[in-house]
């Protein structure tokens, strides 16, 4: 007897995607906790003088002493796409007419391509990601008892605040940060399921983020 053949299962990505909607700065995910990510910028450590280290890394210290709160650091990796930048050198080439100039520019590519060739250009990102957890709406309580209006109402009163200290200690290391809008956020999580299509600019991220959550 033969056995019937049945298709194979078939999942899509939405399926394994955690966001449920975004809205302002705050993500809100399938099991009613929701995140703020602020991204900041970042020091050359290996760059500072032995003073200037120690004075970076205790002010380090202090600052994550100083949370009463729980925080996520994030450090995203992306190859860096510099044939833009290739073509930005050979039309400063080609509209250049002083000869040792010339020269320079020559020498200069040649030498970027040469690393482009040896080794792999990455671009790194840092993030620091607030959480607010499901728990904080009460241990009994049903998320799915409460509409999405409700959770980021919640949501914002909970993080705000605590996005405001933490861009607070950031700026006195020295550090410029700011929260990732909508749009930031869809592009950035757009493209971190999609790698090919690393480095799309959305601009109507409400389109976006259908088809990154829900798959219309």
């Amino acid at each position: 007897m033969k056995r019937k053949q049945t298709a194979p299962v078939k999942s899509t990505t939405q399926e394994f995607i955690e966001l449920r909607e975004v809205e302002d700065d705050v993500i809100l995910l399938k099991d009613g906790s929701c995140a703020l990510v602020v991204e900041t910028s970042a020091i050359n450590f290996s760059l500072l003088a032995a003073e200037e280290q120690d004075t970076l890394v205790y002010s380090f210290g202090s600052l994550l002493n100083s949370l009463s709160f729980s925080i996520q650091i994030a450090i995203y990796s992306d190859k860096m796409n510099i044939s833009d930048y290739l073509l930005y050198l050979n039309s400063k080439l080609n509209k250049e007419n002083n000869p040792t100039i010339r020269s320079w520019l020559l020498k200069y590519i040649d030498f970027i391509k040469s690393i482009v060739t040896k080794n792999t250009i990455l671009k790194k990102r840092f993030f620091i990601v607030i959480p607010f957890s499901k728990l904080e709406l009460g241990a009994k309580a049903a998320v799915s008892s409460f509409s999405a209006d409700y959770l980021f109402q919640r949501a914002k009163t909970a993080l705000y605040p605590k996005r405001d200290h933490i861009l607070r200690l950031l700026s006195r290391l020295g550090l410029k940060a700011s929260p990732l809008r909508k749009t930031e956020l869809v592009n950035f999580y757009y493209n971190l399921y999609n790698p090919h299509a690393t480095g799309v600019d959305l601009i109507d991220a409400s389109m976006f983020e259908s088809y990154l959550v829900h798959g219309t």
